[in-house]
């Protein structure tokens, strides 16, 4: 079943542009998404991805994904932000695909957004079987087999 996506696909660093045509990003947050969803998914620089971290997570370094989620109910409400060099840095050191890290990481954004959690090991777990279960339904890599 396709799920109902209002998509705004911005791009701040347009570094990876051609690597996320809005139908491809479309396709892996759907396949996230348990319900109707308007997501916003910006693509940033290292400064604005650490401003973003620094003031909301009190951390001082740009980091691969943050989700900034409003509303679980009736539709699921969220920005998503991934910092273009971070990600960059991270596949090179995987040694894993760009595009299939970026899937990777707007995956585990999605589900923040629904409200799943990696704080405690019982929910890492969980969220790390379906993040897995994702990408092999969308035939990309288990980002957790190492």
């Amino acid at each position: 079943m396709k799920r109902e996506l209002r998509l705004s696909l911005q791009f701040a660093d347009a570094r990876h542009r051609a690597q996320l045509p809005r139908h491809r990003v479309q396709r892996w947050l759907r396949a996230a998404l348990e319900g109707p969803a308007e997501l916003t998914v910006r693509i940033v620089d290292a400064e604005e991805g650490r401003a973003l971290n620094r003031e909301y997570r009190s951390k001082d370094y740009a980091t691969n994904v943050l989700t900034f989620d409003y509303q679980h109910e009736p539709v699921i409400v969220a920005d998503l932000v991934l910092a273009a060099p971070v990600v960059e840095a991270e596949a090179r050191e995987l040694g894993v695909d760009l595009a299939a890290h970026y899937a990777h990481l707007l995956i585990h954004g999605a589900l923040h957004a629904q409200g799943y959690d990696h704080e405690q090991d019982d929910e890492a777990a969980c969220m790390e079987a379906r993040e897995t279960e994702l990408m092999a339904a969308l035939g990309l890599h288990d980002p957790y087999a190492r």
